[in-house]
């Protein structure tokens, strides 16, 4: 029995235009995007009229019209399979770009406006009043930041000022609120009751600030103290500062270090001693005052009977200014202090000023003429002063160059004189002959109690001339022994020493190359009992764990310590030789309830 096959020779593929939900619930659309209130009209594909071919189903030939028509049937089914399938994706794919487009442009018009529109709308809308507008991302915020900046400031300097107005010593130094906040500030000092020392150091002030003191400083009687170091007020603001303090009788000491002040500004200052009765100090220190500025100074000390301290350091003085100060020394009976370090006076200068001062009528306790580029030359006319003065107690002569020669000198003068407590000559080149002339000066001088003789390479046999004499003599409470290359060997003379000694409180020995040998023979003297001995620096000797554990063994061994202060910076100690030292100040708290601050 025969059967029958229907074959459709206009099969397609299908093309679902699929709408579908995204993962937040929003409608898309078949290529994923989101869904738009569009209506898009659905694509219907053209309908053809399909062939059907019946097949017998037995197994008789079949005639030649029905063979003829299935082959034309299939050659045309396989040219225009493609051409459907290409039109099924195309005129959907078409369609959706078309509509896409014109969404585009609808967008576009309606939140792009023209170019000519935007442009008269914001020439016709004027900016708001006091609104300034940037085009810079954030600048728009400047005006609203630079407000709170100065809130804050006001706020800062309202809290400076009632520490003016509560307290009676008060440092503002640093603060850098500059010519404006002093403005501010110098009304909080206007008869004021409290305040007695005021620093303005280093706070940006220049000449324009120095006139918010006008009319305030007149009438404080209280405030005795007013620095002003570390601004630039130059000459012009010091002149001005002068002309205000005329009429101020409570300022004592005025100190107008590293102001940019000159020989104007020196003469400005001589002015005001010569009629100010109040001052008792004067710093100006590293300045720009050249001989002309020491020549007015020099004058106004002939004339002041109230001035004290002195302090012209770092300045240019020179021989000439020297000279000229010691011409105004000779008839001044007040000063007491006089600072020089570092004006390069030289000899010839040091010799003006000790003639100078051999002629005062005052009474002076201190004088400072360190890094002078005094010589051997120069000492001989310190040492004469030396031997003639009843008054000075300080002598600085750091940082010269005088010499075994020089000192010499200086060790016959200490022979005579009995007033000096306190020589500094670290750093003047003296080797083992000049620190043993000191030392025999020593012998018979009970009076000097700090001897400073460190950056002088004296040695082992230098400390071995100083030793044998401080064992029982003199009354030396601090010395001065870094930098002195006395190596491990000179350790051996100080710890024999320090077994004798019973007033050297202060010891320092930096820098010395000790190492481990040295800081050995140092700890066998401090198991000894010293009652004198309280700091002992021995930093940059280097240093390491065998000595550290030698010198906490001494102290574990001393219950009678007197040592307070250690210090061992700067060594090569490890974690071990500082777990020792640490074990043996516990120990010593514990047993003598001492403390000992160790450095390391």
């Amino acid at each position: 029995m025969g059967s029958t096959s229907a074959i459709s020779l206009c099969s397609h593929p299908k093309f679902q235009l699929r709408r579908g939900f995204d993962s937040d619930g929003s409608r898309s659309d078949l290529f994923g995007l989101p869904a738009r209130s569009v209506y898009v009209p659905p694509v219907v594909p053209l309908r053809r009229r399909c062939s059907v071919v019946k097949a017998d189903g037995g197994g008789s030939r079949k005639p030649a019209s029905s063979r003829r028509v299935y082959r034309e049937s299939q050659s045309a089914s396989s040219v225009a399979a493609p051409v459907k399938q290409l039109a099924s994706f195309a005129v959907p794919a078409a369609s959706f770009f078309a509509v896409t487009f014109v969404l585009w442009k609808l967008v576009e018009k309606l939140l792009v406006p023209k170019k000519g529109r935007m442009t008269s709308s914001v020439q016709s809308k004027a900016p708001e009043q006091g609104m300034k507008w940037a085009f810079s991302a954030g600048t728009n915020l400047l005006s609203g930041l630079g407000a709170k900046i100065e809130r804050e400031s006001k706020l800062k300097l309202n809290d400076f000022a009632k520490e003016l107005r509560s307290f009676s010593s008060v440092d503002l130094s640093g603060r850098n609120f500059g010519d404006e906040g002093l403005f501010f500030l110098s009304e909080s000092l206007g008869y004021n009751q409290t305040a007695e020392e005021v620093s303005f150091a280093a706070n940006g002030i220049t000449a324009t600030g120095i006139k918010a003191f006008d009319g305030v400083l007149q009438c404080n009687i209280m405030l005795k103290t007013l620095n002003l170091s570390g601004n630039a007020i130059g000459d012009d603001g010091v002149k001005c500062l002068c002309d205000i303090l005329v009429n101020n009788n409570g300022i004592q000491k005025l100190q107008l270090n590293s102001t940019d002040v000159g020989d104007e500004g020196a003469k400005a200052i001589a002015e005001l001693l010569k009629t100010n009765s109040s001052l008792r100090v004067l710093e100006l220190n590293n300045n720009m005052i050249d001989y002309s500025g020491f020549t007015s100074l020099a004058g106004a000390l002939l004339e002041n009977n109230t001035i004290r301290n002195l302090h012209l350091n770092g300045n240019y003085g020179g021989a000439l200014g020297a000279n000229a100060l010691a011409k105004g020394l000779e008839g001044n009976k007040s000063l007491r202090e006089l600072h020089l370090h570092g004006n390069s006076i030289g000899d010839e200068g040091v010799n003006a000023l000790m003639s100078g001062l051999a002629l005062h009528k005052g009474k002076l306790t201190l004088l400072d003429i360190g890094n002078n580029s005094i010589s051997a030359k120069g000492a001989f006319h310190v040492g004469g002063y030396i031997k003639k003065t009843k008054s000075l107690l300080w002598l600085n002569l750091y940082m010269n160059d005088i010499g075994d020669e020089g000192a010499g000198h200086i060790a016959d003068a200490l022979k005579q004189n009995r007033t000096i407590t306190t020589i500094d000559l670290g750093g003047n080149n003296i080797h083992a002959e000049g620190v043993t002339a000191l030392a025999e000066a020593l012998k018979d001088n009970s009076v000097i109690t700090f001897l400073e003789v460190g950056y002088n390479p004296i040695g082992p046999d230098g400390v071995k001339a100083l030793s044998e004499v401080l064992k029982f003599n003199g009354n030396i409470e601090t010395l001065k022994l870094g930098w002195c290359q006395i190596g491990a060997k000179g350790a051996e003379f100080i710890a024999d020493m320090l077994k004798y000694n019973t007033t050297i409180r202060v010891l320092d020995l930096r820098a010395n190359g000790l190492r481990n040998e040295g800081a050995s023979c140092l700890a066998r003297s401090l198991k000894v009992v010293n009652e004198a001995l309280t700091s002992l620096d021995l930093g940059f000797n280097e240093i390491r764990d065998d000595g550290a554990f030698a010198i906490s063994q001494a102290l574990k061994a001393n219950e009678d310590v007197t040592v307070s202060s250690l210090n061992l910076s700067s060594n090569f100690l490890t974690k071990f030789g500082q777990s020792a030292l640490t074990d043996a100040r516990d120990h010593v708290y514990e047993m003598s309830e001492k403390e000992i601050n160790i450095f390391f």
